[in-house]
C-alpha cells in the first residue's frame, strides 16, 4: 500500500465507506483531533521507556486500550450517516474509564486547589491528550445525529486522563504546582 495517493491534493479526503469531503469537514476536524489526542497519548507512553513504578504495565495496558477505543471513535465519527459502523462504542468503554478514574484516584492525595499542568514529560502529555480530548468533545458535539456514547466516552476520557497525568506525576516523584503557589 502506498503512503501517498494525491487523491487529498485538492483539500478532500474520503470517510469510511469511500464519501469524498473536504479536509476541512466538520466530521474530519472530530475524528482528526481524535487522532492527535491518540498521537499525544502515544507520546505519553513513549516518556515512560526507563521509567520503573509498581503499576507501570497496568497503566500502560491501560492507555492502550484508551487509544485503541479511541481509534474506534474516529473512525465511527468519519462513518457517513446511514451506513453500517463497524465498531460502535458501548456504555461498557465509558464505565471502563469511570472504574480506571476510581482506580487511580484513590491512590492520590485530595485536591485543594487548582493544579498547573506539567511534570514529568510523561505527566505532561497526557495533560495535553486531555486538552485535545477537550477540543475534539467541543467540535464532535456540532455533528449532527452524533452518538451520545461517543459524547458520553469523550468526557470521561479527559476526565481519566487528568487522573492519568496525576497519578504518573505522583508516581514518578513530581510535585504538582498549584496556581499560586510553589507547590
Amino acid at each position: 500500500m502506498k503512503i501517498y495517493t494525491k487523491s487529498g491534493d485538492k483539500g478532500t479526503t474520503s470517510l469510511v465507506y469511500g464519501a469524498r469531503v473536504a479536509k476541512n469537514d466538520i466530521l474530519v476536524e472530530a475524528y482528526g483531533t481524535c487522532d492527535e489526542a491518540n498521537s499525544a497519548i502515544g507520546l505519553a507512553v513513549s516518556h515512560l521507556y526507563g521509567e520503573f513504578f509498581e503499576e507501570k504495565e497496568e497503566l500502560e495496558k491501560v492507555l492502550h486500550e484508551v487509544q485503541t477505543t479511541l481509534f474506534h471513535v474516529g473512525a465511527e465519527i468519519s462513518t457517513p450517516k446511514g451506513k453500517e459502523v463497524k465498531w460502535k462504542l458501548a456504555e461498557e468503554d465509558v464505565v471502563k474509564l469511570e472504574q480506571w478514574i476510581d482506580r487511580f484516584d484513590a491512590e492520590l492525595s485530595p485536591l485543594k486547589n487548582f493544579i498547573l499542568p506539567g511534570g514529568h514529560p510523561a505527566g505532561a502529555a497526557l495533560h495535553v491528550a486531555r486538552t485535545i480530548v477537550r477540543r475534539a468533545e467541543r467540535t464532535t458535539i456540532s455533528i449532527e445525529e452524533i452518538s451520545p456514547q461517543i459524547l458520553s466516552y469523550l468526557n470521561r476520557l479527559s476526565d481519566f486522563l487528568f487522573v492519568a497525568a496525576r497519578f504518573l506525576n505522583d508516581r514518578l516523584g513530581q510535585t504538582e504546582k498549584g496556581l499560586h503557589s510553589n507547590s
